[in-house]
């Protein structure tokens, strides 16, 4: 794979020297930064019909002590982020308009990131990858055509680090409540010659977390290197990361919440889970002139690992006979995967108009086996690490997209996006249940999208679209019998206003979806959770964000999102046959989530902000049994930011300190319903805090 990438570094450096000779020279002040190119065909404009919100770094590094990105973005529209371990740190979850992760699209530089058969993300393999993000963007709802699994509530794309001019040293260190430490390193050597930079990172976080025993232990690294020329950007980078965690995913029921919110019921002492991702990455970047322009991107990620579990009083035969009957057994449950991703695409642009049109393709293989390591009572022919179930997957992805933005009148801009996708997946062997799990399927997709702006003056604009979106199952549908695809029409109607030292985004959506598949509150026994279909359903909301710069001392942003989310004409399946229930809420979706930021600058380089979420009641299942109800809760975080710009040695040195919780809430932002009032929480952490230093040289 080393031969591979260095053989595609050396052909694209010799095209690059060669397109070099016939290029055209041009104002660079009329270009986009060549690094912000390798995102933009998943990206959108502020000034586009697409509902969305960007995060710079700056905003990032405020709070970036060591938890997980979702918890980063617990502050924007409609997101509701949760933490197995309580604490913000392992294994983390996002949730936007009420979807869960698995329809949240990730990419990284236009790389899919979500787990091809899972569809979702583990932000648990990218420990302190917030501190190589340049800038994030979220787009909520369907969106623009992106690369990999389909948007079904939000795309999140990130861009990571932009090379640098100059060289650079800092150093980062924070430690906090429950034993957590976050220490980071980067380097750069800035441009060399004008042409060429290489940079890297590596960190470490361990945590003990606010559930007993819920211990993360990330160690990473992101290393990258540039060529840069007038017209041309090659970046060639790989990041990676391994985890050590242990498991808290069982959640508590309602008494052993009240007894003690902090017990963890595993009683094993290696309940632990282990894996190890690297990416490799290759981007080329090419500008031809000021119309023209292309982008490629290669992508190649390992994945392998195991979790460990202890289980007691196991029958034989759901151990392939490698056990006796009633036998203690412990065993590690793998996964090893590749996974392979080529992006291309060519823009042109000439005044107001701009065309968009690229293809990707990605390849998925992924071994799935089951071993036995230890049993109280093995038959005699049992070896260690004899296989008790072994199955393989393959999935491929390919896409191709046009977008387009064009004049239509003088105050009036199009937009279109069509994209075609077409998945096949495959599978053979058994499942950890030791059932035959064969599959053979494939879909095709076509997801059109439309919208228009209008711009009555230069402080207004209004925007209207349409969106529709596809998307196959995954792997936990397929092994419960959903082979059905869902279908996803967005409607979003928007204003934005901007002046002097207001912002003001308001929008109105409904999304109605086919076949959607809803959370059932259940999880499997690896803490995924597992979702139904749904029939007909729906989103609506009103979703409004204000920035107000009052005055040099004091700012504020807010946003409020208000929704009805309804299954029609539920059906539920009892043991007594199939009920209607009518309009049923979906499953963990709160009809109100509100967001805050109070700050306050009463000198110089100082920042004080105080900030706030509030997330209204939410049903844990479909049949609205109220025996299955995540309360409503509103915590409070304090966030300090105070930077020195020394005269020698440091360029900098900024200090930060965050209190999460400040008023000691109990409460829980994440439960699962077995159905019959059989409940499991996730309680969050009281009041605990992050203090932090970062020197730069």
């Amino acid at each position: 794979m080393k031969n591979i990438f260095l053989f595609l570094t050396l052909l694209v450096l010799s095209v690059s020297a060669n397109a070099q000779q016939n290029q055209v020279q041009q104002d660079s002040t009329k270009t986009e930064k060549l690094d912000e190119v390798l995102v933009k065909a998943v990206r959108v404009n502020a000034d586009s019909p697409i509902t969305h919100s960007n995060v710079s770094k700056e905003q990032l590094q405020k709070r970036n002590l060591g938890q997980d990105i979702p918890i980063l973005l617990n502050y924007l529209p409609s997101v509701v982020t949760t933490s197995d371990a309580g604490a913000g740190i392992g294994y983390t979850g996002i949730r936007v308009r009420g979807t869960d992760a698995t329809r949240v699209n990730v990419t990284i530089n236009g790389i899919p990131y979500n787990d091809s058969e899972s569809q979702g993300t583990f932000w648990v393999n990218l420990g302190d990858f917030a501190s190589s993000t340049e800038s994030l963007q979220l787009q909520r709802g369907v969106g623009t055509s992106t690369n990999g699994s389909g948007a079904f509530g939000a795309s999140l794309n990130v861009l990571t680090d932009v090379f640098s001019d100059n060289a650079y040293a800092e150093i980062s260190n924070s430690l906090g409540s429950y034993n957590t430490r976050k220490h980071t390193v980067k380097l750069s050597t800035g441009l060399i010659d004008d042409h060429f930079e290489v940079s890297g990172r590596f960190s470490k976080i361990d945590s003990d977390g606010y559930v007993d025993r819920a211990f993360t232990d990330l160690k990473s690294y992101f290393l990258q290197g540039v060529y840069k020329d007038e017209n041309t950007l090659i970046k060639a980078l790989t990041f990676g990361n391994k985890e050590y965690t242990y498991q808290a995913w069982y959640g508590l029921t309602a008494d052993e919440l009240q007894e003690n919110r902090r017990q963890n019921p595993y009683t094993y002492e290696n309940e632990t889970d282990n894996y190890w991702q690297d990416h490799y990455q290759l981007h080329w970047n090419e500008r031809f002139n000021n119309n023209w322009s292309t982008n490629l991107g290669l992508n190649y990620t390992k994945g392998k690992g195991y979790f460990e579990q202890y289980k007691p009083g196991e029958s034989a035969g759901d151990f392939a006979n490698l056990i006796e009957d009633d036998s203690d057994v412990i065993v590690r449950r793998w996964l090893d995967n590749n996974f392979y991703v080529l992006n291309a695409n060519v823009t042109y642009k000439k005044n107001t108009f701009e065309i968009i049109s690229g293809l990707s393709m990605s390849s998925y293989t992924g071994d799935h086996f089951g071993e036995v390591i230890w049993g109280s009572n093995l038959v005699s022919n049992t070896n260690i690490r004899d296989r008790y179930y072994e199955g393989d997957a393959t999935k491929n992805d390919f896409s191709v997209f046009s977008k387009s933005t064009f004049k239509l009148a003088e105050n009036v801009t199009g937009f279109v996006d069509l994209q075609g996708r077409f998945v096949s997946y495959k599978t053979n062997g058994l499942n950890s249940d030791r059932q035959e799990f064969v599959t053979n399927t494939d879909f095709s997709f076509f997801n059109p999208k439309l919208g228009l702006t209008y711009k009555p003056s230069v402080n207004n604009s209004f925007y209207a679209s349409y969106a529709r979106a596809n998307r196959e199952p995954n792997r936990d549908d397929f092994e419960a019998g959903v082979t059905e695809n869902e279908t996803l029409n967005d409607i979003e109607l928007g204003w934005r206003f901007n002046k002097n030292k207001l912002n003001v985004n308001t929008n109105l959506y409904y999304m109605f979806y086919q076949n959607q598949l809803v959370l059932t509150g259940e999880v499997d026994d690896v803490g995924s959770p597992i979702r139904a279909t749904s029939g007909k359903s729906y989103r609506l909301g009103l979703e409004v964000d204000a920035n107000i710069q009052f005055n040099k001392v004091f700012s504020t942003s807010t946003n409020v999102a208000i929704s009805s989310n309804k299954n029609r004409d539920f059906n539920s399946s009892t043991d007594t046959g199939v009920t209607n229930l009518g309009n049923t809420n979906i499953a963990y979706s709160p009809n109100l989530v509100v967001g805050n930021s109070l700050n306050i600058f009463p000198v110089e380089n100082l920042q004080v902000s105080l900030l706030s979420k509030y997330v209204g009641e939410q049903y844990l299942n479909n049949i609205e049994d109220d025996r299955g109800v995540l309360e409503s809760y509103f915590i409070n975080d304090l966030n300090v930011n105070y930077e020195i710009k020394p005269n020698k040695l440091f360029k900098s040195i900024i200090l930060s300190g965050l209190v999460n919780n400040i008023f000691d809430k109990e409460y829980v932002s994440n439960a699962i319903d077995y159905g019959g009032g059989y409940v499991y929480y996730y309680p969050q952490a009281t009041t605990n805090f992050l203090l932090g230093v970062n020197l730069k040289f």
